[in-house]
């Protein structure tokens, strides 16, 4: 059988029941007054029914109380997942953004996410969502903005040439025509 781990000697079970009457974390609350039952002398099988939870709960609570007190049983903000990238990841996505892509070696003319996606696939081995990716870019200072792609040897003069206008009697009449 697994042998009880102790509790600090400088607290006692009128102390937690005084510091569980001021706490404003419920759950802090629970945590101590199940603690101050074990200061009783009460079994931890007795506590943990008393807290509605395991006989493990309560051995985990009592590691936290062992280690920082009534404050180790406050439920502190989780630090959430990683970043999907660090820093020097970000700097070289900047800098392959900055660049656009080469037609004939990336096979595309543009950057889109998928297309991001894949390459940080292929250059670091990470994996990103379409929406992940976006976030990333968003925070980084980029915005959705992408202009219609066009060829590098473009005549802008031949393109009003070919420009598509409304015939006359479909354009709005006017109110000065009525």
């Amino acid at each position: 059988m697994a042998r009880p781990i102790p509790l600090r000697t400088d607290f006692n079970a009128d102390t937690l029941r005084c510091l569980s009457r001021n706490a404003s974390d419920s759950k802090q609350t629970r945590r101590l007054l199940s603690l101050a039952l074990i200061y009783d002398g009460f079994h931890v099988l007795k506590a943990s029914r008393h807290a509605n939870v395991s006989v493990q709960s309560i051995r985990d609570w009592v590691l936290r109380f062992n280690a920082k007190g009534p404050d180790g049983l406050i439920d502190r903000k989780s630090t959430g997942t990683p970043p999907r990238l660090d820093a020097a990841q970000k700097m070289a996505l900047a800098r392959v953004i900055e660049d656009g892509p080469t037609p004939y070696l990336d096979g595309v003319a543009r950057w889109r996410l998928c297309d991001l996606i894949h390459w940080l696939y292929v250059k670091y081995r990470g994996t990103a969502s379409d929406s992940t990716l976006s976030r990333i870019l968003h925070d980084m200072g980029y915005r959705k903005l992408s202009p219609r792609p066009r060829h590098h040897a473009q005549d802008l003069e031949a393109g009003e040439t070919f420009k598509k206008t409304s015939q006359a009697e479909w354009q709005k009449c006017k109110t000065s025509d009525l």
